[in-house]
């Protein structure tokens, strides 16, 4: 599904890829070290056993061959460790899995240089548009003012926080269409 889109500027070009039309990692876990340094540890194993996860998909952004952004995601299975962290457990309403509940945007990533030209907004759409889930779920630094702001103008809304090996997270979610 690849499209343009452009600024005055800058060409992007953006594609979704399924699990088995993604050859390489390298560019998105460079990606993410450059922009996520304090989490850096342990992604590119993450990364790996995401995209082995039945219904992966991820969007990538860039600017000619230069990787600009990208965010992923796939459905959680019943057996998802995703709510275990709760720093306040939520009900069982909340919390239980089932085929085709939920959808997990575990990342979006920009390059600073890219940022505040709509490329998270066309990369977020891309991976959520279509989703036959009913919700979606991704979890974001309370710290990130500008994230926080994006995420709530695409309609998600914080129920929790979570604890990782890193960091302290807000947990979000938003219904699907």
């Amino acid at each position: 599904m690849p499209s343009s889109w452009h600024t005055a500027a800058v060409p992007v070009s953006f594609r979704l890829l399924r699990r088995d039309e993604l050859a390489e990692a390298d560019d998105y876990v460079a990606l993410h070290a450059e922009v996520c340094a304090e989490t850096a540890a342990g992604f590119a194993d993450r990364f790996r056993v995401h995209r082995r996860q039945p219904g992966f998909v991820l969007a990538e952004a860039r600017n000619g061959g230069y990787l600009v952004g990208y965010a992923y995601g796939m459905p959680l299975r019943p057996s998802t460790d995703w709510w275990r962290q709760l720093t306040t457990p939520l009900p069982d309403d909340v919390t239980t899995e089932h085929p085709g509940r939920t959808f997990a945007l575990p990342q979006l990533v920009v390059r600073p240089a890219y940022r505040r030209q709509g490329i998270g907004t066309t990369l977020h759409d891309l991976v959520l548009t279509g989703r036959p889930e009913e919700r979606a779920t991704a979890t974001l630094p309370p710290d990130a003012t500008a994230a926080q702001a994006a995420f709530a103008a695409w309609s998600w809304r914080k129920i929790a926080r979570t604890r990782d090996a890193a960091q302290v997270l807000d947990v979000l979610i938003r219904e699907l269409s």
